[in-house]
């Protein structure tokens, strides 16, 4: 009973915040990048990098690593619970979540993010730097915003099922 109690309060917690992801990166996608791209390469790569480091001394953080780890968490339970119902529907919230949020993140978006903020000399910057980042960055956005939309969906079913 407790167990039952746990897992429906983490997969609540997980839902929610993969719907608040899902969220932050379709704002992305909609209209911040390409607000952005309106203001032309420097100043489009100056609030980019305002944003990269506000964000990461912000309440983003917990979310985005504590959504994945909360994640992570729900889908080993479902990999070692195989009797466990919308076992299906969390392991696969869980996976898609995990790798199509988080390891997508690590791996594009954030030495994307990171070659952009070596950006020194603007008079030395090339504008097809931030034409390439834009085109790039926006496009595993789009995916990671995707996941984070499915892991939601579904979440909500495996709850709706427990």
């Amino acid at each position: 009973m407790m167990f039952d109690s746990l897992m429906t309060v983490s997969l609540t917690v997980a839902t929610i915040s993969a719907g608040i992801m899902a969220g932050v990166y379709f704002a992305f996608s909609a209209f911040i990048m390409r607000a952005f791209n309106q203001l032309g390469p420097v100043k489009a790569t100056d609030a980019m990098n305002a944003i990269n480091e506000v964000i990461l001394h912000s309440w983003f953080m917990l979310l985005f690593f504590g959504s994945t780890l909360v994640y992570f968490v729900l889908l080993v339970a479902a990999i070692v619970n195989d009797d466990m119902t919308g076992r299906w529907w969390l392991l696969s919230a869980g996976l898609i979540y995990v790798f199509g949020m988080f390891i997508l993140t690590a791996a594009f978006n954030v030495p994307l993010n990171n070659r952009l903020a070596k950006v020194q000399d603007y008079d030395t910057m090339k504008p097809e730097l931030w034409a390439v980042y834009f085109k790039n960055w926006t496009r595993w956005n789009h995916v990671r915003g995707v996941c984070s939309l499915i892991a939601m969906m579904l979440s909500m079913s495996s709850l709706v099922l427990s």
